[in-house]
């Protein structure tokens, strides 16, 4: 950047840095369905975001990479790799875990399919048919979680457990503790508010995002907690306490 306005006034250079900065968000569309892809870009082009799109899970991967997309809309059935699979892939590498998924899938899928997707590490779920503004609402909300969490700067510390929220990592000591994103966001929570009772539909809120009139089912809370006990080590994972009929509480008195 600095090539490139060296030479120009300062109003010229602000004006270049300002149209970079409010660029808009890139989601790729991943889906195998070509109608489906071809209207979601259309609405989501419409609707002023930059979309890419493919139709089979192998090609994402490789452009995910490339293109750097702030968010990935994925179907989570697709021959090949598909939404479930990609998204393992995804937050399983340092340089891609960062970025959100959100999986669609048919009305008929079942609950366990869907808790699957969040264990995987996927941010949202919709299913199809569905709406396309309330898609874009959707997709705004998970951009907007993300960005939060990112605006957050400064490394949390207690316990032994160390949170870069800018970095997002998160270390036990010198040890590095690789968590998917939703993971690493309830533990940020827990740890920020130890002491405190937190309400599943707080962390519904918090963490997933959902409005607790529309979704308040502890099992999605309940799932994440068990995986986080497991990556943190039984002398930390008993530091996150199930209050029954209240929530979750980081303890740093135990």
């Amino acid at each position: 950047m600095d090539a490139l306005t060296a030479g120009l006034t300062s109003r010229a250079r602000s004006a270049i840095l300002s149209n970079v900065t409010t660029m808009p968000a890139k989601i790729l569309v991943v889906d195998d369905d070509r109608a489906i892809l071809a209207m979601i870009k259309r609405f989501l082009s419409a609707s002023g975001l930059g979309v890419i799109m493919t139709d089979n899970g192998s090609e994402a991967l490789l452009l995910v990479k490339d293109s750097r997309p702030d968010l990935i809309l994925c179907d989570a059935e697709m021959p090949g790799l598909d939404g479930h699979a990609l998204c393992r892939r995804l937050k399983q590498e340092a340089d891609t875990r960062s970025v959100p998924v959100v999986l669609m899938s048919g009305a008929k899928m079942a609950d366990k399919d869907v808790l699957q997707g969040f264990e995987g590490g996927a941010d949202d779920y919709v299913l199809k048919p569905f709406s396309l503004p309330v898609l874009l609402a959707r997709l705004k909300a998970v951009l907007r979680r993300y960005e939060a969490v990112e605006s957050k700067e400064g490394v949390l510390r207690k316990c032994g457990v160390e949170i870069d929220a800018s970095g997002r990592t998160v270390r036990i000591g010198r040890d590095p503790v690789a968590l998917t994103r939703k993971e690493f966001d309830l533990l940020a929570v827990l740890l920020s508010k130890s002491g405190k009772v937190l309400s599943i539909p707080y962390l519904l809120e918090t963490v997933w995002g959902y409005d607790p009139a529309d979704y308040n089912d502890p099992g999605t809370v309940e799932v994440h907690v068990y995986h986080l006990r497991k990556k943190l080590g039984p002398k930390l994972a008993k530091r996150i306490v199930n209050m029954p009929g209240l929530g979750y509480k980081f303890d740093d008195a135990v």
